[in-house]
């Protein structure tokens, strides 16, 4: 009744029995909608639980390590981004990249840094198996996680996941590189960017996800800037603050700072290849 009162459910009171309709079964049932929100709704009560030690890394201008602010909030995160990744990475995302889908279809080396659980770079693997992934993330347990699902999948045979900083890969020779909705939680993007020119072939693509914003906060004040900037003051900044040069670019950095980061790092060409409700995708070319 609790959730029929508060409008999550439809209540016949007739039949005396409660249903879901289509359009409250694509945000909490349906785990392959684009608009499935159980991650966003785990969140909430990780971010609650990690408060009391954001607000000391705040009053004393420190960070808070990804994965020590509450209990599984890396799992929560990765189940809020992957409804995204699920219809958008194969079906628009990589095929708006000029040449890339040709290269994965006849084989090629990718890298997915940052690929936490690794939704994003299971999802590559699948939808092209002639190529070779590796997905990176510093986190352990995360990258923990990420094996077991490729095992779940039947990929651990052709997909590799690693422990590693961005900044210290050592692997190269990368045609493609992806960094999904973690450069401006990383201490030093700048340095990343530059350490991604080292290791992409010349002719290589690095593409850039990243949750969408405007470049003044004036332009994010929407439900998506909302929710976003309440991420980033819980989880985002903390976990840059607590990195070298701890930048603390936030999740609503904006297309402009994400570009000049980029460029930076020696790209001389980014543009916005494709975007939707929730990320922004640059394509970064030498």
């Amino acid at each position: 009744m609790a959730q029929a009162a508060n409008g999550y459910v439809d209540y016949d009171p007739a039949a005396e029995t409660f249903t879901l309709s289509p359009e409250q079964g694509m945000v909490f049932a349906n785990k392959e909608s684009p608009v499935y929100l159980e991650g966003a709704f785990d969140m909430i009560p990780a971010m609650i639980e990690g408060e009391a030690k954001v607000e000391q890394a705040f009053r004393t201008g420190g960070g808070v390590r990804w994965g020590e602010t509450a209990g599984c909030l890396f799992c929560a995160v990765g189940s809020f981004f992957r409804p995204g990744y699920v219809n958008n990475i194969v079906q628009s995302w990589i095929p708006s990249l000029d040449g890339v889908e040709a290269k994965l279809k006849a084989g090629a080396k990718v890298a997915d840094v940052g690929c936490g659980v690794g939704f994003s770079t299971l999802l590559m693997a699948k939808a092209w198996p002639q190529s070779r992934f590796v997905g990176f993330d510093f986190h352990e347990p995360s990258v923990e996680a990420a094996r077991g699902h490729a095992a779940e999948h039947g990929l651990a045979d052709r997909v590799r996941f690693e422990v590693a900083k961005a900044k210290e890969i050592a692997e190269d020779g990368f045609d493609l590189i992806t960094v999904f909705d973690c450069l401006h939680d990383m201490g030093d993007p700048r340095g990343c960017a530059r350490h991604m020119r080292r290791i992409l072939k010349d002719d290589g693509t690095w593409m850039v996800v990243e949750p969408i914003a405007g470049d003044r906060p004036s332009d994010n004040m929407n439900p998506v800037g909302r929710l976003f900037y309440n991420a980033s003051t819980m989880v985002c900044v903390p976990t840059s603050l607590d990195q070298e040069v701890a930048e603390g670019l936030g999740a609503q950095a904006g297309e402009a700072k994400i570009s000049e980061v980029i460029r930076q790092g020696g790209f001389g060409r980014v543009r916005r290849a494709a975007e939707g409700p929730f990320n922004m995708i640059l394509e970064a070319r030498v």
